[in-house]
């Protein structure tokens, strides 16, 4: 199995539409995703926690296509059940310690049913699936994204995701086990974290100083 494509596609995904998890804490909604639904008039979810559908469903096949999936377009419900599962894979991310990882893991193959079969469709190789054959968007998404990851966890034996760790940055980062363990999602992130902290280091001398 392909497990870096995967990977990069739930990194995209995380990053690219809001937590719902947040939003509601926010707009002071009941715990738990959903729980908040408003309508268009044609019936349809017009929002979702306050967030236009029809704008994040641009986003979602955005993403899904540059990462290989073929659609033109997600109905209401495939994108409600899309950022349910982005919810439930971002808290995952967020676990640091591998023997929890693994156990939340495994708690996600139990509830997608996971089966593995050899599958080939739209042109690809053969290549292994773990989602039931009529799964929709988000428990496909839950069970190739939680392969991908397992199969990442037993290569390199450690966590090699989470969220960036620099001041005012809430992005997602998915690594693929090379080049050690990370903290924080980019470059930039860590270069401006060490600044940072180089600048905190400063500043006792400097009220030292002043003092005297």
């Amino acid at each position: 199995m392909d497990t870096i494509r995967p990977l990069q596609r739930l990194e995209a995904l995380a990053n690219v539409v809001p937590d719902l998890r947040e939003i509601g804490a926010e707009i002071g909604a009941p715990d738990g995703v959903g729980a908040t639904t408003a309508t268009r008039a044609d019936g349809e979810p017009g929002t979702f926690e306050g967030v236009d559908v029809d704008e994040l469903a641009g986003r979602l096949v955005d993403v899904l296509r540059a990462h290989g999936e073929t659609l033109d377009r997600l109905e209401s419900s495939d994108v409600v059940e899309l950022l349910r599962s982005l919810d439930r894979l971002r808290a995952l991310l967020c676990i640091g310690e591998v023997d929890r990882a693994a156990q939340a893991l495994n708690d996600l193959f139990d509830e997608v049913g996971a089966r593995p079969r050899l599958s080939r469709h739209d042109g690809s190789p053969w290549h292994l699936h773990v989602d039931p054959d009529d799964a929709g968007w988000g428990t496909w998404l839950l069970a190739s994204s939680a392969l991908a990851l397992a199969m990442c966890l037993q290569e390199h034996g450690r966590i090699t995701w989470g969220r960036c760790e620099a001041s005012g940055c809430r992005r997602y980062f998915v690594g693929d086990g090379r080049g050690g363990a990370r903290r924080y999602c980019s470059e930039r992130c860590a270069n401006r974290a060490r600044v940072a902290r180089h600048r905190s280091r400063l500043r006792p001398a400097d009220a030292r100083d002043h003092e005297a």
